[in-house]
């Protein structure tokens, strides 16, 4: 799997598959190839795959680099192998105009594989499982997600400062809170439970956003309004509509350098000084998880009950 030839046929978990283009520069302010790419995605499988696994999922592609343009894809492509799983679900509301799509399901480090040759470097899944779902109808969460946005004249800091508030708070309901950058400028906060339905989910997140905007409100909006977050950070809940997808841990982002949303401990949040302190790229991640193993490794074992 090491950087090499420009293209290669390999064995990845007994599937075989061909590589290519692997000297292409996927982010040319660093020149980060392909191969790079697809390197650290089968390193980082392992502990991605949990939290991609029964997942449908949405794929931003830059098959000419992050200097280039890029595409969103839920239906799987044309040429996809049969030994990929695919499942059709509903898109209501879908901008295509289509009411459902084939999602790719990546269950497996040969499809993670077969998906970083794609260039498909973000990788997205909503805060349900397919097999808690009626076809993907009515799905059940199993997630909350806060999604913390830093306004203008903010910082991941200030994220930081937000999220130890937001983890009083959640234990005052009984509930965990497992953070992680978001590979951008801010971070998510993920919230194991019972499986409960999005409608209950995003309400309970509403809720506790309002609250915490209510108690600091110099420093916290629950109000999407952009005009109202500068020198504030934006508590985004509606990430938990049954529709809407978050950016997975482990995933890379298409920005100008090849930035990975980390899973990071409390200690981390609450130590926090300036956002190189929380900036990973691949071979940090991979190091932390030498050092660490997964951040996350337990988040959906002891899921609790959403409060009523």
């Amino acid at each position: 799997m090491a950087p090499g030839p420009k293209q290669l046929t390999t064995e990845v978990d007994g599937q075989t598959m061909k590589l290519t283009n692997l000297d292409k520069v996927l982010y040319p302010q660093t020149g980060f190839t392909k191969a790079e790419v697809i390197d650290f995605y089968h390193q980082v499988a392992p502990v991605l795959l949990p939290h991609l696994s029964d997942r449908p999922l949405t794929r931003k592609r830059w098959p000419d680099g992050t200097g280039a343009a890029y595409f969103f894809e839920k239906n799987a492509p044309r040429g996809t192998p049969d030994w990929v799983r695919t499942v059709v679900l509903p898109t209501p509301g879908s901008s295509t105009g289509r009411d459902e799509a084939e999602f790719v399901v990546a269950d497996d480090i040969q499809t993670i594989v077969w998906l970083a040759n794609l260039a498909a470097l973000e990788l997205h899944v909503p805060q349900w499982r397919i097999g808690l779902s009626d076809q993907g109808r009515n799905p059940m969460a199993d997630l909350i997600v806060f999604d913390l946005d830093p306004g203008p004249g903010t910082t991941i800091v200030e994220c930081c400062d937000v999220a130890l508030a937001l983890r009083e708070l959640l234990n005052h309901f009984g509930l965990e809170g497992w953070p992680k950058t978001s590979g951008n400028k801010g971070m998510h906060l993920y919230v194991p439970i019972e499986p409960a339905s999005s409608r209950a989910t995003s309400a309970f997140a509403k809720l506790l956003a309002e609250q915490l905007a209510e108690a600091l409100p110099e420093n916290v909006t629950a109000n999407m309004t952009k005009a109202l977050r500068p020198g504030k950070v934006f508590i985004d809940w509606s990430q938990n509509a049954s529709a809407k997808t978050t950016l997975a841990p482990y995933s890379l982002r298409g920005a100008e350098e090849p930035r990975v949303s980390t899973p990071i401990d409390w200690d981390e949040v609450a130590g926090a000084t300036e956002p190189a302190d929380l900036t990973f790229l691949p071979h940090d991640v991979l190091a932390r998880i030498d050092e660490y193993g997964d951040v996350l490794e337990g988040l959906y074992d002891a899921p609790r009950p959403l409060p009523s």
